[in-house]
Protein backbone atom coordinates (compact mmCIF):
# COMPACT_ATOMS: atom_id res chain seq x y z
CA UNK A 1 0.00 0.00 0.00
CA UNK A 2 3.03 2.35 0.68
CA UNK A 3 3.87 2.18 -3.25
CA UNK A 4 0.43 2.68 -3.91
CA UNK A 5 -0.43 5.59 -1.53
CA UNK A 6 2.80 7.48 -3.10
CA UNK A 7 1.35 7.35 -6.33
CA UNK A 8 -1.69 8.78 -5.13
CA UNK A 9 0.47 11.84 -3.65
CA UNK A 10 2.09 12.89 -6.74
CA UNK A 11 -1.60 12.05 -8.76
CA UNK A 12 -3.44 13.90 -5.91
CA UNK A 13 -3.56 17.69 -7.80
CA UNK A 14 -5.57 15.68 -10.35
CA UNK A 15 -3.25 17.13 -13.31
CA UNK A 16 -0.97 14.77 -15.76
CA UNK A 17 1.96 13.20 -14.63
CA UNK A 18 3.80 11.57 -17.40
CA UNK A 19 4.92 7.66 -16.69
CA UNK A 20 8.71 8.06 -16.98
CA UNK A 21 8.47 10.93 -13.67
CA UNK A 22 6.19 8.74 -11.48
CA UNK A 23 8.29 6.28 -12.47
CA UNK A 24 11.25 7.69 -11.32
CA UNK A 25 9.70 9.46 -8.33
CA UNK A 26 8.07 6.16 -7.68
CA UNK A 27 11.79 4.11 -8.24
CA UNK A 28 9.86 1.62 -10.90
CA UNK A 29 9.58 1.12 -14.65
CA UNK A 30 7.05 2.55 -16.68
CA UNK A 31 5.03 -0.80 -16.46
CA UNK A 32 4.89 -1.21 -13.03
CA UNK A 33 3.77 2.43 -12.81
CA UNK A 34 0.70 1.32 -15.54
CA UNK A 35 -0.24 -1.97 -12.86
CA UNK A 36 -0.17 0.68 -10.12
CA UNK A 37 -2.79 3.34 -11.93
CA UNK A 38 -5.05 0.38 -12.63
CA UNK A 39 -4.87 -0.96 -9.21
CA UNK A 40 -6.63 2.00 -7.86
CA UNK A 41 -9.80 1.26 -9.34
CA UNK A 42 -10.21 -1.10 -6.35
CA UNK A 43 -10.45 1.49 -3.87
CA UNK A 44 -13.11 3.37 -5.88
CA UNK A 45 -10.24 5.66 -7.68
CA UNK A 46 -11.09 7.43 -11.26
CA UNK A 47 -7.95 7.18 -12.88
CA UNK A 48 -6.73 7.42 -16.44
CA UNK A 49 -4.32 7.97 -19.29
CA UNK A 50 -3.90 9.66 -21.87
CA UNK A 51 -1.33 9.16 -24.76
CA UNK A 52 1.39 11.90 -24.82
CA UNK A 53 0.08 13.30 -21.42
CA UNK A 54 0.42 10.87 -18.89
CA UNK A 55 -1.76 9.61 -16.23
CA UNK A 56 -4.17 12.34 -14.38
CA UNK A 57 -7.21 11.65 -11.82
CA UNK A 58 -11.16 12.44 -13.45
CA UNK A 59 -10.49 14.97 -10.30
CA UNK A 60 -7.92 16.30 -7.68
CA UNK A 61 -8.22 14.64 -4.06
CA UNK A 62 -7.23 16.60 -1.30
CA UNK A 63 -5.81 14.27 1.00
CA UNK A 64 -5.83 14.21 5.30
CA UNK A 65 -3.45 15.97 7.02
CA UNK A 66 -2.52 16.04 10.42
CA UNK A 67 -1.04 19.37 11.14
CA UNK A 68 -4.31 21.02 8.64
CA UNK A 69 -6.82 19.17 11.02
CA UNK A 70 -5.72 20.17 14.45
CA UNK A 71 -5.67 23.86 13.21
CA UNK A 72 -9.26 24.03 13.37
CA UNK A 73 -9.31 22.64 17.21
CA UNK A 74 -8.44 25.28 20.17
CA UNK A 75 -6.46 24.59 23.26
CA UNK A 76 -9.73 23.48 25.06
CA UNK A 77 -10.49 20.51 22.15
CA UNK A 78 -6.66 19.94 22.30
CA UNK A 79 -6.35 18.80 25.70
CA UNK A 80 -8.95 16.10 25.14
CA UNK A 81 -7.31 14.92 22.21
CA UNK A 82 -5.55 11.81 23.24
CA UNK A 83 -3.35 11.21 19.60
CA UNK A 84 -4.12 11.21 15.98
CA UNK A 85 -3.36 8.58 13.28
CA UNK A 86 -4.05 9.13 9.65
CA UNK A 87 -3.84 5.94 7.65
CA UNK A 88 -4.03 5.69 3.76
CA UNK A 89 -6.11 2.12 4.13
CA UNK A 90 -7.24 0.19 6.76
CA UNK A 91 -10.30 -2.57 6.80
CA UNK A 92 -12.46 -0.72 9.36
CA UNK A 93 -11.19 2.45 11.79
CA UNK A 94 -13.57 1.07 14.67
CA UNK A 95 -12.28 -2.43 14.12
CA UNK A 96 -8.67 -0.78 14.64
CA UNK A 97 -9.32 0.96 17.77
CA UNK A 98 -11.05 -1.70 19.08
CA UNK A 99 -8.16 -4.40 18.64
CA UNK A 100 -5.79 -1.29 20.02
CA UNK A 101 -7.96 -0.57 22.59
CA UNK A 102 -6.25 -3.29 25.39
CA UNK A 103 -2.83 -1.89 24.44
CA UNK A 104 -3.75 1.34 27.12
CA UNK A 105 -5.33 4.13 24.78
CA UNK A 106 -5.74 7.43 25.42
CA UNK A 107 -9.51 8.62 25.68
CA UNK A 108 -9.56 11.00 22.55
CA UNK A 109 -6.99 8.55 20.14
CA UNK A 110 -8.70 9.42 16.85
CA UNK A 111 -7.94 7.21 13.61
CA UNK A 112 -9.00 8.63 10.42
CA UNK A 113 -8.31 6.13 7.09
CA UNK A 114 -8.48 7.59 3.43
CA UNK A 115 -9.75 4.34 2.60
CA UNK A 116 -11.90 1.17 4.12
CA UNK A 117 -12.07 -2.11 2.82
CA UNK A 118 -14.70 -3.26 4.93
CA UNK A 119 -16.23 -0.06 6.62
CA UNK A 120 -18.98 -0.97 8.97
CA UNK A 121 -22.72 0.57 8.96
CA UNK A 122 -24.91 -0.03 11.76
CA UNK A 123 -26.79 -4.26 11.99
CA UNK A 124 -23.79 -5.78 10.02
CA UNK A 125 -24.40 -3.57 7.19
CA UNK A 126 -21.11 -2.67 4.62
CA UNK A 127 -20.45 1.39 4.72
CA UNK A 128 -19.05 2.09 1.43
CA UNK A 129 -15.97 3.78 1.61
CA UNK A 130 -13.36 4.90 -1.77
CA UNK A 131 -10.42 6.36 -1.31
CA UNK A 132 -9.91 10.30 -0.52
CA UNK A 133 -13.76 10.48 -0.88
CA UNK A 134 -15.61 10.84 2.76
CA UNK A 135 -14.50 11.34 6.06
CA UNK A 136 -14.08 7.91 7.94
CA UNK A 137 -12.88 8.51 11.88
CA UNK A 138 -13.40 6.58 14.90
CA UNK A 139 -12.52 7.81 18.67
CA UNK A 140 -12.20 5.99 21.45
CA UNK A 141 -13.46 7.67 24.76
CA UNK A 142 -14.28 5.96 28.18
CA UNK A 143 -17.21 6.51 30.55
CA UNK A 144 -17.69 5.57 34.19
CA UNK A 145 -21.49 5.29 33.55
CA UNK A 146 -23.78 6.09 30.83
CA UNK A 147 -26.60 7.45 32.85
CA UNK A 148 -29.03 8.49 29.86
CA UNK A 149 -27.74 4.98 27.67
CA UNK A 150 -26.05 3.98 24.69
CA UNK A 151 -29.01 6.06 22.65
CA UNK A 152 -28.74 9.34 24.15
CA UNK A 153 -25.08 8.87 23.63
CA UNK A 154 -25.77 8.48 20.00
CA UNK A 155 -28.20 11.18 19.29
CA UNK A 156 -24.97 13.57 20.99
CA UNK A 157 -22.41 12.64 18.69
CA UNK A 158 -24.87 13.06 15.97
CA UNK A 159 -25.67 16.87 17.42
CA UNK A 160 -21.72 17.24 17.32
CA UNK A 161 -21.25 16.41 13.78
CA UNK A 162 -24.33 18.55 12.98
CA UNK A 163 -22.57 21.33 15.09
CA UNK A 164 -19.68 20.70 13.36
CA UNK A 165 -21.15 20.83 9.39
CA UNK A 166 -22.99 23.95 10.61
CA UNK A 167 -20.25 26.13 11.45
CA UNK A 168 -18.23 25.34 7.33
CA UNK A 169 -21.43 26.80 5.89
CA UNK A 170 -23.43 23.52 5.28
CA UNK A 171 -27.21 23.89 6.07
CA UNK A 172 -30.35 21.85 6.25
CA UNK A 173 -28.85 18.99 8.07
CA UNK A 174 -30.84 16.99 10.07
CA UNK A 175 -30.74 13.65 12.26
CA UNK A 176 -32.69 10.38 12.19
CA UNK A 177 -32.81 8.23 14.86
CA UNK A 178 -30.15 6.89 16.07
CA UNK A 179 -27.36 7.35 13.94
CA UNK A 180 -28.13 8.69 10.79
CA UNK A 181 -27.50 12.39 9.06
CA UNK A 182 -29.43 13.06 6.25
CA UNK A 183 -30.18 15.84 4.20
CA UNK A 184 -33.57 16.28 2.19
CA UNK A 185 -34.60 13.06 3.19
CA UNK A 186 -31.11 11.43 1.59
CA UNK A 187 -28.07 9.82 3.80
CA UNK A 188 -25.93 12.51 4.16
CA UNK A 189 -23.69 10.19 6.85
CA UNK A 190 -23.65 7.49 9.71
CA UNK A 191 -22.79 7.18 13.27
CA UNK A 192 -22.00 3.79 14.76
CA UNK A 193 -21.37 3.43 18.13
CA UNK A 194 -19.51 0.28 19.60
CA UNK A 195 -19.55 -0.42 23.50
CA UNK A 196 -17.55 -2.61 26.41
CA UNK A 197 -18.30 -2.84 29.53
CA UNK A 198 -20.78 -3.75 32.26
CA UNK A 199 -24.25 -2.72 32.58
CA UNK A 200 -23.08 -0.40 35.44
CA UNK A 201 -20.20 0.75 33.87
CA UNK A 202 -17.19 1.43 33.24
CA UNK A 203 -17.94 1.42 29.54
CA UNK A 204 -15.45 1.58 26.58
CA UNK A 205 -16.82 3.73 23.90
CA UNK A 206 -15.57 4.05 19.93
CA UNK A 207 -17.31 6.52 18.35
CA UNK A 208 -17.41 5.68 14.58
CA UNK A 209 -18.56 8.47 11.57
CA UNK A 210 -18.91 7.91 7.91
CA UNK A 211 -19.68 11.47 6.36
CA UNK A 212 -20.49 11.54 2.56
CA UNK A 213 -18.24 14.37 0.89
CA UNK A 214 -17.33 13.65 -2.80
CA UNK A 215 -18.37 9.95 -3.98
CA UNK A 216 -17.62 8.73 -7.36
CA UNK A 217 -20.33 7.91 -9.38
CA UNK A 218 -19.06 3.82 -9.65
CA UNK A 219 -18.94 3.78 -5.83
CA UNK A 220 -21.93 5.64 -5.74
CA UNK A 221 -23.89 2.80 -7.60
CA UNK A 222 -23.14 -0.01 -4.42
CA UNK A 223 -25.29 2.67 -2.06
CA UNK A 224 -28.58 0.61 -1.52
CA UNK A 225 -30.49 3.82 -0.72
CA UNK A 226 -31.27 7.11 -1.62
CA UNK A 227 -27.88 9.29 -0.54
CA UNK A 228 -26.41 12.69 -1.00
CA UNK A 229 -22.65 13.92 -0.40
CA UNK A 230 -21.70 17.42 0.61
CA UNK A 231 -20.55 18.30 -2.80
CA UNK A 232 -24.40 17.89 -4.06
CA UNK A 233 -25.51 19.91 -0.99
CA UNK A 234 -22.75 22.71 -1.54
CA UNK A 235 -23.29 22.60 -5.02
CA UNK A 236 -27.14 23.92 -4.58
CA UNK A 237 -26.28 26.13 -1.92
CA UNK A 238 -24.35 28.03 -4.63
CA UNK A 239 -27.44 27.71 -6.86
CA UNK A 240 -29.67 29.41 -4.40
CA UNK A 241 -27.10 31.67 -3.27
CA UNK A 242 -24.62 32.16 -6.07
CA UNK A 243 -21.37 31.13 -7.12
CA UNK A 244 -19.22 32.71 -4.16
CA UNK A 245 -20.47 29.29 -1.67
CA UNK A 246 -17.20 27.66 -1.49
CA UNK A 247 -17.12 23.90 -0.80
CA UNK A 248 -15.40 23.07 2.89
CA UNK A 249 -12.38 21.19 2.09
CA UNK A 250 -11.79 17.71 3.73
CA UNK A 251 -9.32 18.89 6.28
CA UNK A 252 -11.30 21.86 7.72
CA UNK A 253 -14.10 19.31 7.83
CA UNK A 254 -12.32 17.04 9.86
CA UNK A 255 -10.60 19.21 12.10
CA UNK A 256 -14.28 20.87 12.66
CA UNK A 257 -15.79 17.68 13.46
CA UNK A 258 -13.03 16.51 15.57
CA UNK A 259 -13.20 19.44 17.58
CA UNK A 260 -16.88 19.76 18.24
CA UNK A 261 -16.59 15.68 18.78
CA UNK A 262 -14.34 16.01 21.32
CA UNK A 263 -15.94 18.81 23.46
CA UNK A 264 -19.42 17.25 22.89
CA UNK A 265 -17.99 13.08 24.16
CA UNK A 266 -16.61 15.63 27.35
CA UNK A 267 -19.85 17.66 27.97
CA UNK A 268 -22.10 14.29 27.89
CA UNK A 269 -19.43 12.31 30.20
CA UNK A 270 -20.47 15.17 33.10
CA UNK A 271 -23.89 16.02 31.88
CA UNK A 272 -25.39 13.56 30.04
CA UNK A 273 -27.86 14.18 27.35
CA UNK A 274 -29.72 17.29 28.92
CA UNK A 275 -27.37 19.35 27.25
CA UNK A 276 -27.95 18.14 24.05
CA UNK A 277 -31.66 18.09 24.21
CA UNK A 278 -33.11 21.00 22.77
CA UNK A 279 -30.44 20.75 19.45
CA UNK A 280 -31.47 17.01 18.97
CA UNK A 281 -35.30 18.11 18.87
CA UNK A 282 -34.18 20.57 16.41
CA UNK A 283 -32.82 18.47 14.49
CA UNK A 284 -35.24 15.62 14.53
CA UNK A 285 -36.28 14.94 11.11
CA UNK A 286 -38.84 12.38 12.40
CA UNK A 287 -40.37 14.20 14.94
CA UNK A 288 -44.38 14.44 14.50
CA UNK A 289 -44.73 12.63 11.23
CA UNK A 290 -46.25 9.47 10.22
CA UNK A 291 -44.64 6.51 10.77
CA UNK A 292 -44.85 2.98 10.14
CA UNK A 293 -43.64 0.57 12.79
CA UNK A 294 -42.82 -3.58 11.52
CA UNK A 295 -42.00 -6.10 14.11
CA UNK A 296 -41.81 -9.09 12.50
CA UNK A 297 -45.04 -9.90 10.46
CA UNK A 298 -46.75 -6.89 12.40
CA UNK A 299 -47.04 -3.38 11.26
CA UNK A 300 -48.16 -0.59 13.44
CA UNK A 301 -48.76 3.06 12.21
CA UNK A 302 -48.33 6.20 14.29
CA UNK A 303 -46.82 9.48 14.57
CA UNK A 304 -43.09 9.71 16.00
CA UNK A 305 -43.06 11.28 19.42
CA UNK A 306 -39.88 11.79 22.28
CA UNK A 307 -40.38 11.51 25.74
CA UNK A 308 -38.15 11.37 28.62
CA UNK A 309 -35.64 9.30 29.53
CA UNK A 310 -33.76 9.23 26.65
CA UNK A 311 -36.07 6.89 24.63
CA UNK A 312 -37.50 7.61 21.05
CA UNK A 313 -41.25 6.25 21.14
CA UNK A 314 -44.17 6.30 19.13
CA UNK A 315 -47.93 7.53 20.09
CA UNK A 316 -50.13 5.04 17.70
CA UNK A 317 -53.20 6.64 16.10
CA UNK A 318 -56.06 4.59 18.56
CA UNK A 319 -58.41 6.52 20.88
CA UNK A 320 -55.70 6.09 23.82
CA UNK A 321 -51.66 6.97 23.78
CA UNK A 322 -49.54 4.12 23.79
CA UNK A 323 -46.14 4.52 24.03
CA UNK A 324 -43.25 2.15 22.42
CA UNK A 325 -39.03 2.53 24.02
CA UNK A 326 -37.36 1.74 20.27
CA UNK A 327 -34.31 -0.24 21.55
Amino acid sequence: MQQRYRLLELLADGRFHSGEALGASLGIGRSAVWKLVRSLSAMGIDAFAVRGKGYRLASPIELLDRERILAEMDAGTMGLLGNIEILPEIDSTNRYLAMRASEGLRDGHVCFAEYQSAGKGRRGRQWISPFGASIYLSVLRHFGVLSDGPQGLSLAVGVAVASALTSVGVTGVGLKWPNDLLWRGKKLGGILLELAGEPGGPWQVIAGLGLNVSLPPGSAELIDQPWVDLQTVIGHDAMRHGPGVQAPGRNLIAGRILHYLLLDLERFAGQGFAPFRSRWEALDVARDRPVIIKELERQTRGFARWTIPVRYCYRWTDRCEKYCPVI
